[in-house]
């Protein structure tokens, strides 16, 4: 498997919602979990060095592997990227209602006051707006996951 292969493996299972994801081909095997927040990343000794470098990582969060094509991960400092974080205990939800298209995707441009996502609380459906001008570098939670107060949603890159 190439860095691209497995890079574009990581950005589908974080995209899927799966919990376990393993795959073999020519004596070669990856096999992904996510363990609650956190997901690991383990690659057989098969694959070269550079491969295992860029996805063999063990307990690499979601923001990071959605952004592995930018060097240092979502919300690490000197990465320049802008975390969206809960203001309440809640669920999460990417579109208006089930079957509608998600307010915001990955590499969306987005402005002050767009509506990013729901949170749902008591009831209560309360927007979550962007607070700053720029693109969408991460989405780091699953539509209909309960979240916590101060967990990041989304990584902005700003302009």
């Amino acid at each position: 498997m190439t860095i691209d292969e497995i890079k574009e493996l990581l950005v589908l299972f974080n995209e899927s919602g799966v919990g376990e994801l393993e795959i073999e081909r020519d004596g070669e095997r990856i096999r992904i979990r996510k363990a609650g927040q956190m997901a690991e990343y383990q690659v057989s000794p098969a694959l070269t060095a550079a491969a295992q470098t860029a996805a063999a990582q063990p307990q690499e969060t979601t923001a990071s592997m959605e952004s592995a094509a930018s060097a240092p991960a979502a919300g690490e400092p000197g990465s320049g990227q802008i975390l969206v974080k809960s203001p309440i205990v809640g669920t999460y939800y990417d579109a208006p209602s089930p079957g509608s298209a998600p307010f915001v995707t990955v590499g969306d441009a987005v402005e002050p006051g767009q509506v990013l996502c729901i949170i749902e609380s008591m009831k209560l459906m309360n927007e979550i707006e962007a607070e700053t001008a720029g693109v969408i570098a991460a989405k780091l939670v699953e539509n209909g996951r309960p979240v916590e107060y101060g967990e990041a949603l989304f990584s902005i890159r700003p302009r």
